[in-house]
């Protein structure tokens, strides 16, 4: 039957909603009837005046009675997930090694953009790896202070931004070099020289050097770096260069440990031309210059070379002009030969082509005109008469090559500039990279 519903004893009435049917039990428990009111149908909704009930937990309760069928959803607030973000160095490190990569990895996000710049401004080189990461693409600068910022994305959109600074150690000594030859033009036999002040130590040192060292040719010829010692590095093509090819040369090799405690602070450039092809090749037999150029003879002089004995004789071998000096005054105590030795000399001399380290030049020696094109009588030096040693001294240029053969003391790699001692695979094998 129909009648009157009450919700807790409070009555209740009815609202209008959509045309619907209702099913009601009936009380004799017969079956069910079914009711159509209109098109809408009269649904009861409770009506009171709640009073409110008790804090429980900070949150005030109700104690109105809410059916089931009308208890609202409560909605999830969204939070936005900042992206996580990890670098190396950390914040406010100090004495980091220059060489130590600077890293970047973000973690449920996406990087966007990565700066480190020291505090003149100038920026480091990076690049990105795989997934969301960042590494320096070149080395630091020792005793620098760099900061480094960075931009990244969460996984719902939220924007972070992370600042940072480290400092880099101070070395206890700064290594030197230099860069062989200058700017210039020079002869076919010069090679590319990294001189060192002092020795780099190890072999991974060394293979570090060459590993940042940067050289172009053109046009392209094959090459290769190798070390005469600890201190000299050196870059030779397989067989003399091509006259005319230009040479550029990049040496950023700031942030290299060279020994313990000793760091290079400094890149440095150099570029040079090859000029004409001037071979000189000297038979100490039969005492004579044959001079080539561009493959042709232009010249064949008379000399005297160095006289028998284990410091006289001159040394066999391919040598290239180092330097040119118009006037020496040569002392054979700097060459091991002291005063008061039935051998000591000290003499001024003209139109000096320097050969070795070892005291080795062409030059000018009116005194041995006589003996020059007939017997071997200087103190291992090639002597000419001055008008012709002027006129090789005027024509020839820096890394012009000059071939001794006829004698059986041998010259040595570091004596000079020793690249050509060796056949080309013989100097691959130089390399600390070999």
């Amino acid at each position: 039957m129909w009648g009157a519903v009450t919700i807790g004893e409070k009555p209740c009435v009815g609202r209008r909603y959509g045309a619907m049917t209702m099913l009601m039990r009936s009380p004799r428990g017969h079956g069910y009837s079914v009711a159509l009111v209109g098109l809408s149908l009269l649904l009861l909704a409770c009506i009171g005046s709640p009073s409110a009930g008790p804090a429980v937990n900070g949150t005030v309760q109700s104690s109105a009675q809410i059916s089931p069928d009308t208890q609202p959803t409560a909605r999830p607030t969204s939070v936005a997930v900042p992206a996580i973000v990890r670098v190396s160095p950390a914040n406010r490190a100090v004495r980091v090694r220059p060489d130590a990569p600077v890293t970047v990895s973000v973690s449920s996000g996406t990087l966007r953009t990565v700066t480190l710049v020291d505090d003149n401004g100038k920026r480091v080189a990076g690049r990105s790896g795989p997934g969301a990461t960042w590494k320096t693409s070149e080395l630091l600068q020792p005793a620098t202070t760099y900061t480094l910022t960075i931009a990244a994305t969460g996984p719902q959109g939220a924007s972070t931004s992370t600042r940072s600074r480290f400092t880099t150690l101070r070395p206890k000594t700064s290594a030197t070099y230099d860069l062989i030859p200058g700017d210039g033009v020079v002869g076919v036999g010069m090679p590319v020289i990294v001189q060192f002040g002092s020795v780099v130590s190890t072999k991974a040192q060394r293979a570090g050097v060459e590993k940042q060292m940067r050289l172009t040719t053109v046009p392209a010829q094959a090459g290769s770096w190798g070390w005469l010692d600890q201190r000299q590095l050196m870059w030779r093509p397989r067989t003399f260069w091509k006259p005319g090819t230009r040479v550029t040369v990049s040496a950023p090799l700031h942030g290299l440990e060279t020994g313990s405690n000793k760091w290079i602070t400094a890149d440095k450039g150099t570029s040079f031309i090859v000029g004409s092809s001037m071979i000189s090749n000297v038979d100490m037999k039969v005492h004579q210059l044959t001079l080539r150029r561009d493959g042709r003879i232009i010249h064949t002089f008379p000399v005297s070379t160095g006289k028998p004995g284990p410091l006289t004789e001159t040394r066999s071998g391919t040598k290239v002009i180092i330097e040119r000096r118009d006037a020496i005054v040569m002392d054979s105590a700097t060459v091991g030969i002291p005063k008061g030795s039935p051998n000591y000399y000290k003499i001024n001399t003209t139109w000096n082509l320097r050969l070795t380290w070892t005291g080795e030049f062409v030059h000018s020696a009116p005194w041995s005109v006589g003996a020059q094109g007939t017997q071997n009588v200087s103190h291992g030096c090639t002597n000419m008469s001055p008008a012709n040693a002027e006129w090789m001294f005027k024509n020839s240029k820096m890394g012009d090559v000059v071939t001794f053969t006829g004698s059986k003391r041998a010259f040595q790699p570091t004596e000079g500039i020793g690249v050509w001692v060796y056949s080309y695979a013989r100097w691959q094998a130089q390399s600390a990279l070999a």
